[in-house]
Protein backbone atom coordinates (compact mmCIF):
# COMPACT_ATOMS: atom_id res chain seq x y z
CA UNK A 1 0.00 0.00 0.00
CA UNK A 2 2.84 2.68 0.64
CA UNK A 3 4.33 1.58 -2.56
CA UNK A 4 1.20 2.16 -4.27
CA UNK A 5 1.07 5.46 -2.56
CA UNK A 6 4.08 6.56 -3.32
CA UNK A 7 4.00 5.70 -7.46
CA UNK A 8 0.68 7.52 -6.94
CA UNK A 9 2.05 10.38 -5.59
CA UNK A 10 3.82 10.36 -8.13
CA UNK A 11 2.09 10.03 -10.94
CA UNK A 12 -0.21 13.10 -9.60
CA UNK A 13 2.52 15.31 -9.15
CA UNK A 14 4.20 14.96 -12.63
CA UNK A 15 0.39 15.06 -13.99
CA UNK A 16 -0.27 17.87 -12.17
CA UNK A 17 2.79 19.64 -12.69
CA UNK A 18 1.95 19.57 -16.60
CA UNK A 19 -0.99 20.66 -16.36
CA UNK A 20 -0.49 23.94 -14.23
CA UNK A 21 2.09 25.28 -16.23
CA UNK A 22 -0.31 24.92 -19.39
CA UNK A 23 -2.86 26.46 -17.85
CA UNK A 24 -0.86 29.12 -16.44
CA UNK A 25 1.58 29.72 -19.31
CA UNK A 26 -1.72 30.01 -21.30
CA UNK A 27 -3.16 32.49 -18.87
CA UNK A 28 -0.13 34.60 -19.07
CA UNK A 29 -0.30 35.01 -22.91
CA UNK A 30 -4.00 35.65 -22.77
CA UNK A 31 -4.06 38.65 -20.79
CA UNK A 32 -0.26 39.70 -21.74
CA UNK A 33 0.95 39.12 -18.37
CA UNK A 34 5.12 38.52 -17.78
CA UNK A 35 5.11 34.93 -16.93
CA UNK A 36 7.76 35.84 -14.12
CA UNK A 37 4.43 37.53 -12.73
CA UNK A 38 2.57 34.17 -13.02
CA UNK A 39 5.51 32.06 -11.62
CA UNK A 40 5.20 34.16 -8.67
CA UNK A 41 2.20 34.50 -7.56
CA UNK A 42 -0.21 31.19 -9.07
CA UNK A 43 1.60 28.65 -9.42
CA UNK A 44 4.28 29.34 -6.68
CA UNK A 45 1.54 29.68 -4.37
CA UNK A 46 -0.50 26.72 -5.29
CA UNK A 47 2.72 24.65 -5.33
CA UNK A 48 3.39 25.72 -1.69
CA UNK A 49 0.12 24.45 -0.77
CA UNK A 50 1.72 21.16 0.79
CA UNK A 51 4.48 23.20 3.26
CA UNK A 52 1.37 25.87 4.25
CA UNK A 53 -0.84 22.49 5.45
CA UNK A 54 2.13 20.80 7.10
CA UNK A 55 3.25 23.96 8.88
CA UNK A 56 0.16 25.60 10.03
CA UNK A 57 -1.37 22.41 10.97
CA UNK A 58 1.87 21.88 13.10
CA UNK A 59 1.59 24.84 14.66
CA UNK A 60 -1.74 23.85 15.87
CA UNK A 61 -0.44 20.67 17.08
CA UNK A 62 2.87 22.48 18.83
CA UNK A 63 5.38 20.93 16.91
CA UNK A 64 6.85 24.17 16.45
CA UNK A 65 10.31 22.29 14.74
CA UNK A 66 8.23 20.37 12.34
CA UNK A 67 6.36 23.59 11.43
CA UNK A 68 9.95 25.73 10.67
CA UNK A 69 11.86 22.77 9.64
CA UNK A 70 9.69 22.22 7.05
CA UNK A 71 9.98 25.63 5.61
CA UNK A 72 13.47 25.66 6.02
CA UNK A 73 14.13 22.70 4.58
CA UNK A 74 11.77 23.42 1.81
CA UNK A 75 13.21 26.30 0.76
CA UNK A 76 16.59 24.86 0.52
CA UNK A 77 15.64 22.06 -1.40
CA UNK A 78 14.14 24.81 -3.61
CA UNK A 79 17.01 26.32 -4.26
CA UNK A 80 19.95 24.15 -4.22
CA UNK A 81 18.09 20.67 -5.68
CA UNK A 82 14.99 22.11 -7.75
CA UNK A 83 17.08 24.95 -9.61
CA UNK A 84 20.08 22.52 -9.54
CA UNK A 85 17.96 19.63 -11.45
CA UNK A 86 16.06 22.01 -13.33
CA UNK A 87 19.01 23.00 -14.90
CA UNK A 88 20.41 19.77 -15.40
CA UNK A 89 17.07 19.32 -17.60
CA UNK A 90 17.17 22.66 -19.32
CA UNK A 91 19.87 25.40 -19.10
CA UNK A 92 17.93 28.62 -16.95
CA UNK A 93 17.74 31.86 -18.12
CA UNK A 94 16.66 34.69 -15.57
CA UNK A 95 16.13 37.97 -16.58
CA UNK A 96 18.07 41.27 -15.63
CA UNK A 97 14.71 42.07 -13.68
CA UNK A 98 14.64 39.08 -11.33
CA UNK A 99 18.66 38.91 -10.80
CA UNK A 100 18.53 42.56 -9.58
CA UNK A 101 15.49 42.65 -7.75
CA UNK A 102 13.72 39.47 -6.96
CA UNK A 103 16.52 36.48 -6.03
CA UNK A 104 18.05 39.59 -3.67
CA UNK A 105 14.65 39.84 -2.21
CA UNK A 106 14.02 36.12 -1.75
CA UNK A 107 17.39 36.45 0.01
CA UNK A 108 16.54 39.09 2.27
CA UNK A 109 13.78 37.27 3.46
CA UNK A 110 16.14 34.39 4.69
CA UNK A 111 17.96 37.10 6.29
CA UNK A 112 14.82 38.49 7.79
CA UNK A 113 13.77 34.87 9.03
CA UNK A 114 17.66 34.61 10.64
CA UNK A 115 17.09 37.84 12.46
CA UNK A 116 13.24 36.89 13.79
CA UNK A 117 14.70 33.50 14.56
CA UNK A 118 17.82 34.36 17.00
CA UNK A 119 16.41 35.57 20.10
CA UNK A 120 19.27 34.13 22.23
CA UNK A 121 21.82 35.44 20.66
CA UNK A 122 20.55 38.96 19.63
CA UNK A 123 18.04 39.76 22.93
CA UNK A 124 19.92 37.19 25.12
CA UNK A 125 16.38 35.24 25.82
CA UNK A 126 16.35 31.84 27.13
CA UNK A 127 15.40 30.21 23.97
CA UNK A 128 14.72 31.49 19.98
CA UNK A 129 10.97 31.82 19.35
CA UNK A 130 9.39 33.16 16.18
CA UNK A 131 6.95 35.25 18.28
CA UNK A 132 3.02 36.67 17.12
CA UNK A 133 4.74 40.00 16.39
CA UNK A 134 7.34 38.32 14.24
CA UNK A 135 4.76 36.40 12.79
CA UNK A 136 2.74 39.93 12.25
CA UNK A 137 6.30 41.09 10.66
CA UNK A 138 6.28 38.65 7.83
CA UNK A 139 2.54 39.10 7.00
CA UNK A 140 3.17 42.47 6.44
CA UNK A 141 6.38 41.56 4.23
CA UNK A 142 4.08 39.25 2.04
CA UNK A 143 1.76 42.18 1.53
CA UNK A 144 4.74 44.25 0.68
CA UNK A 145 5.70 41.30 -2.01
CA UNK A 146 2.41 40.87 -3.12
CA UNK A 147 2.58 44.56 -4.23
CA UNK A 148 5.47 44.08 -5.96
CA UNK A 149 4.83 41.48 -8.21
CA UNK A 150 1.52 43.18 -9.01
CA UNK A 151 3.17 46.65 -9.88
CA UNK A 152 4.79 44.14 -12.43
CA UNK A 153 1.63 43.15 -13.87
CA UNK A 154 0.10 46.63 -14.27
CA UNK A 155 3.28 48.17 -15.90
CA UNK A 156 2.31 45.38 -18.55
CA UNK A 157 6.54 44.85 -19.36
CA UNK A 158 7.16 42.03 -21.22
CA UNK A 159 10.55 41.68 -20.64
CA UNK A 160 11.86 38.19 -21.50
CA UNK A 161 8.59 37.38 -22.32
CA UNK A 162 8.64 33.23 -24.17
CA UNK A 163 8.10 33.36 -27.43
CA UNK A 164 4.33 33.40 -28.21
CA UNK A 165 4.38 30.29 -30.37
CA UNK A 166 6.35 28.32 -27.84
CA UNK A 167 2.62 28.92 -25.06
CA UNK A 168 -0.29 26.92 -26.12
CA UNK A 169 -3.41 29.16 -26.27
CA UNK A 170 -6.21 27.33 -24.72
CA UNK A 171 -9.26 29.26 -23.93
CA UNK A 172 -10.36 30.60 -20.61
CA UNK A 173 -12.39 27.64 -19.38
CA UNK A 174 -9.83 25.13 -19.94
CA UNK A 175 -6.88 26.80 -18.66
CA UNK A 176 -8.80 27.66 -15.58
CA UNK A 177 -9.07 24.25 -15.42
CA UNK A 178 -5.99 23.24 -16.00
CA UNK A 179 -4.71 25.10 -13.31
CA UNK A 180 -7.11 23.78 -10.70
CA UNK A 181 -7.00 20.92 -11.17
CA UNK A 182 -3.34 20.64 -11.88
CA UNK A 183 -2.96 22.31 -8.31
CA UNK A 184 -4.88 19.58 -6.81
CA UNK A 185 -2.54 16.78 -8.52
CA UNK A 186 0.38 18.39 -6.78
CA UNK A 187 -0.87 18.99 -3.27
CA UNK A 188 -2.62 15.43 -3.12
CA UNK A 189 0.49 13.84 -5.07
CA UNK A 190 2.87 15.48 -2.17
CA UNK A 191 0.72 14.54 0.61
CA UNK A 192 0.79 10.74 -0.77
CA UNK A 193 4.43 10.94 -1.70
CA UNK A 194 5.18 11.91 1.92
CA UNK A 195 2.79 9.81 3.44
CA UNK A 196 4.38 6.44 1.44
CA UNK A 197 7.93 7.48 1.68
CA UNK A 198 7.19 8.20 5.29
CA UNK A 199 5.64 4.73 6.06
CA UNK A 200 8.75 2.89 4.12
CA UNK A 201 11.13 5.10 6.00
CA UNK A 202 9.56 3.80 9.51
CA UNK A 203 9.32 0.07 8.40
CA UNK A 204 13.05 0.13 7.65
CA UNK A 205 13.75 1.59 11.00
CA UNK A 206 14.96 4.61 9.75
CA UNK A 207 14.36 7.73 12.95
CA UNK A 208 11.77 10.14 12.95
CA UNK A 209 13.87 12.95 13.19
CA UNK A 210 15.67 11.67 9.82
CA UNK A 211 12.40 11.29 8.37
CA UNK A 212 11.18 15.32 9.24
CA UNK A 213 14.79 16.73 7.89
CA UNK A 214 14.49 15.05 4.51
CA UNK A 215 11.18 13.31 3.10
CA UNK A 216 9.06 16.06 5.02
CA UNK A 217 10.87 18.83 3.58
CA UNK A 218 12.03 17.27 0.03
CA UNK A 219 8.24 15.40 -0.05
CA UNK A 220 6.11 18.33 -0.15
CA UNK A 221 8.93 20.54 -2.64
CA UNK A 222 8.37 17.79 -4.58
CA UNK A 223 5.20 20.05 -6.73
CA UNK A 224 8.22 22.78 -7.34
CA UNK A 225 9.93 20.33 -8.48
CA UNK A 226 7.81 18.81 -11.20
CA UNK A 227 6.25 22.19 -12.29
CA UNK A 228 9.82 23.82 -12.62
CA UNK A 229 11.56 20.82 -14.98
CA UNK A 230 8.42 20.78 -16.90
CA UNK A 231 8.08 24.46 -17.51
CA UNK A 232 12.14 24.82 -17.93
CA UNK A 233 11.41 21.99 -21.29
CA UNK A 234 8.64 23.89 -22.40
CA UNK A 235 10.78 26.84 -23.12
CA UNK A 236 9.29 28.80 -19.97
CA UNK A 237 12.02 29.41 -17.81
CA UNK A 238 10.71 32.43 -15.89
CA UNK A 239 8.00 30.36 -14.81
CA UNK A 240 10.58 27.46 -13.21
CA UNK A 241 12.66 30.50 -11.83
CA UNK A 242 9.64 32.53 -10.57
CA UNK A 243 8.39 29.17 -8.94
CA UNK A 244 10.97 28.45 -7.22
CA UNK A 245 11.71 32.24 -5.76
CA UNK A 246 8.09 32.86 -5.01
CA UNK A 247 8.10 29.58 -2.84
CA UNK A 248 10.45 30.45 -0.75
CA UNK A 249 8.97 34.21 -0.18
CA UNK A 250 5.98 32.30 0.36
CA UNK A 251 6.90 29.87 2.25
CA UNK A 252 8.92 32.55 4.87
CA UNK A 253 6.64 35.34 4.64
CA UNK A 254 2.75 33.76 4.56
CA UNK A 255 3.19 30.30 5.94
CA UNK A 256 5.94 31.08 8.47
CA UNK A 257 3.96 34.41 9.16
CA UNK A 258 0.61 32.80 9.43
CA UNK A 259 1.71 29.67 11.46
CA UNK A 260 3.76 32.32 14.05
CA UNK A 261 0.78 34.20 14.08
CA UNK A 262 -1.61 31.95 15.25
CA UNK A 263 0.78 30.48 18.21
CA UNK A 264 4.68 31.49 18.99
CA UNK A 265 6.59 28.91 17.51
CA UNK A 266 9.61 27.89 19.98
CA UNK A 267 12.95 26.80 17.83
CA UNK A 268 14.94 23.56 19.65
CA UNK A 269 16.06 21.46 16.23
CA UNK A 270 16.63 24.24 13.68
CA UNK A 271 19.67 26.36 14.49
CA UNK A 272 22.13 28.95 12.87
CA UNK A 273 23.75 26.15 11.06
CA UNK A 274 20.05 25.74 9.29
CA UNK A 275 19.48 29.11 8.78
CA UNK A 276 22.92 30.28 7.91
CA UNK A 277 22.68 27.47 4.82
CA UNK A 278 19.04 28.92 4.00
CA UNK A 279 20.70 32.58 3.53
CA UNK A 280 23.69 31.34 1.21
CA UNK A 281 21.83 29.31 -1.29
CA UNK A 282 20.34 31.92 -2.36
CA UNK A 283 23.42 33.61 -2.35
CA UNK A 284 24.86 31.14 -4.75
CA UNK A 285 21.94 30.74 -7.02
CA UNK A 286 22.50 35.02 -7.22
CA UNK A 287 25.82 34.95 -7.95
CA UNK A 288 25.92 31.95 -10.48
CA UNK A 289 23.55 34.33 -12.17
CA UNK A 290 25.24 37.07 -11.92
CA UNK A 291 28.45 36.22 -12.65
CA UNK A 292 28.50 33.32 -15.29
CA UNK A 293 27.43 32.39 -18.41
CA UNK A 294 24.85 35.42 -18.73
CA UNK A 295 22.40 35.42 -16.85
CA UNK A 296 21.79 31.49 -17.23
CA UNK A 297 22.05 28.80 -14.86
CA UNK A 298 24.19 26.09 -17.20
CA UNK A 299 24.00 22.54 -16.51
CA UNK A 300 27.95 22.59 -14.51
CA UNK A 301 26.63 24.97 -12.17
CA UNK A 302 22.83 23.53 -11.60
CA UNK A 303 25.21 20.47 -10.63
CA UNK A 304 27.32 22.18 -8.11
CA UNK A 305 23.84 23.18 -6.86
CA UNK A 306 22.62 19.37 -6.39
CA UNK A 307 26.16 18.78 -4.89
CA UNK A 308 25.70 21.15 -1.98
CA UNK A 309 22.60 20.11 -1.26
CA UNK A 310 23.72 16.58 -0.98
CA UNK A 311 26.53 17.68 1.08
CA UNK A 312 23.82 19.53 3.32
CA UNK A 313 22.13 16.54 3.85
CA UNK A 314 24.57 14.15 4.37
CA UNK A 315 25.81 16.53 7.25
CA UNK A 316 22.37 16.75 8.71
CA UNK A 317 22.00 13.08 8.77
CA UNK A 318 25.43 12.72 10.04
CA UNK A 319 24.41 15.30 13.33
CA UNK A 320 21.86 13.42 13.63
Amino acid sequence: MDILLLIGGLLLILVGANCLTDGAASVAKRFHIPSIVIGLTIVAFGTSAPELTVSVSSALKGSADIAVGNVVGSNIFNTLMIVGCTALFAPIVITRNTLRKEIPLCILSSIVLLICANDVFLDKAPRNTLSISDGLILLCFFTIFLGYTFAIASRNTNDAQPPEEEIKSLPMWKSVLFILGGLGGLIFGGQWFVEGASNIARNLGVSESVIGLTLVAGGTSLPELATSIVAALKKNPEIAIGNVIGSNLFNIFFVLGCSASITPLQLAGINNFDLFTLVGSGILLWFFGLFFAKRTITRIEGSILVLCYIAYTTYLIYQI
